[in-house]
């Protein structure tokens, strides 16, 4: 179960809650059939309570394929980091924690 603090992403939101944010962005492209993106998810959570000046949600690709297809997302898990409504970061496969706080924290600066 996600956290209360990671958002639910869809092809309806997503300009608003990514794309339009004032605040920067981790997406996580990700489908319930994928083990490795099971294996990231209390990772994201982390993540998510723990940079609460950052937005970081999740977006299934078999329910929302419009913009897992936009983004050309073709392998999952993928997680991009969006700052100003621009892919600032992509990180595909599953990623140390280090890794994806680097790209947060460079995303705030």
């Amino acid at each position: 179960m996600a956290s209360a603090a990671v958002k639910e992403f869809t092809d309806e939101n997503f300009d608003s809650e990514v794309l339009q944010s004032d605040t920067p962005v981790l997406v996580d492209f990700w489908a319930p059939w994928c083990g490795p993106c099971r294996q990231i998810a209390p990772m994201i959570d982390e993540l998510a309570n723990e940079n609460p000046s950052v937005k970081i949600g999740k977006i299934n690709i078999d329910e929302n394929p419009g913009i897992a297809q936009q983004f050309g997302i073709s392998s999952i898990p993928t997680l991009l980091v969006f700052a100003k409504g621009e892919v600032s970061e992509s990180f595909v496969g599953v990623r140390p924690k280090a890794a994806l706080q680097q790209a947060l924290d460079a995303s705030i600066a």
